[in-house]
């Protein structure tokens, strides 16, 4: 079986125990602290997952114009994944401790690479420990290289700060900012020097996408809730950084929803032009 949104930790486990070509990859990541992620899957992460750094692997520089984390260029992405043995058609299943904020970017990499058999963990690493199963110490093993090349894009194309400046002037699509309800408020934010949010946008906070226990929401629950905000329009998708952003894309697709298009530099490209407008208010 291909999983191509989510994978129960029993699926997974399955897929391990029968010896299926599975490359796992921890997403760990901590905003403000750039080597806890690694530091914590050192001291334990699923047997035989690879780290991929949020800021290393998953993003390209920023340029002081482009956001805080944009997207990696293909190539460079494709290299990467082939060091980490990925080869065509390979299942690969991305998770984190931290309700699937980071694996999300990296199922939505994978998608845009054009790799469909890519999954998040439902549940995280927190549901495996829960499961009782072991965890492994440590660096991964050197591996060889895989197979993979790049396809055509399995998302629809990703959004330029001026389509979407243009979007405000002639609404053909509906904004949704997967920030916390106070940053897109423009409460206090002590992540980017500006509050606020990109005029006529709505607020899907990711966080609402789970329950309590850190699973996403039934798919009738999601695309209900997505439908409420949209009102048949489609999507953009944006954050503070294309990060969060992708996370909302992965409930649309668990929904069974038409895929939105990701703005990967988001509010922190957004407001590195002061003359761009910017909104204050619940959303």
């Amino acid at each position: 079986m291909v999983y191509k949104t989510l994978i129960s930790v029993n699926a997974l486990r399955h897929l391990l125990s029968t010896g299926g070509p599975v490359l796992l990859l921890d997403c760990a990541f901590e905003l403000g602290a750039p080597d806890a992620g690694i530091a914590a899957y050192g001291k334990g992460h699923i047997p035989g997952a690879r780290y991929a750094h949020l800021e290393e692997d998953l993003s390209s520089p920023p340029d002081g114009e482009n956001g805080r984390h944009p997207l990696p260029a293909r190539v460079a992405l494709a290299a990467w994944l082939r060091a980490q043995g990925l080869r065509k058609d390979q299942q690969v299943v991305a998770y984190d401790a931290s309700g699937g904020l980071w694996a999300a970017r990296a199922w939505w990499l994978l998608r845009w690479m054009g790799h469909a058999p890519v999954a998040v963990l439902d549940g995280g690493l927190q549901a495996w420990q829960a499961a009782g199963l072991p965890l492994e110490k440590g660096r991964a093993a050197a591996t060889a290289s895989g197979d993979f090349e790049a396809g055509d894009p399995l998302v629809p194309a990703p959004l330029g700060t001026e389509q979407v400046l243009a979007n405000i002037a002639s609404p053909q699509a509906q904004v949704l900012d997967a920030r916390d309800p106070a940053r897109f408020a423009g409460g206090p934010d002590a992540i980017d020097p500006v509050s606020g949010h990109i005029p006529g946008a709505r607020n899907r906070w990711f966080r609402d996408n789970l329950t309590s226990d850190g699973h996403f929401q039934a798919p009738e629950t999601l695309a209900a809730a997505f439908a409420n905000l949209l009102k048949g329009a489609p999507a953009i998708l944006q954050c503070g950084s294309g990060v969060s952003a992708c996370h909302n894309a992965l409930a649309m697709a668990v929904a069974g929803l038409p895929a939105g298009q990701l703005y990967p530099g988001s509010w922190s490209a957004w407001i590195t032009d002061p003359s761009r407008p910017v909104a204050t208010g619940p959303a």
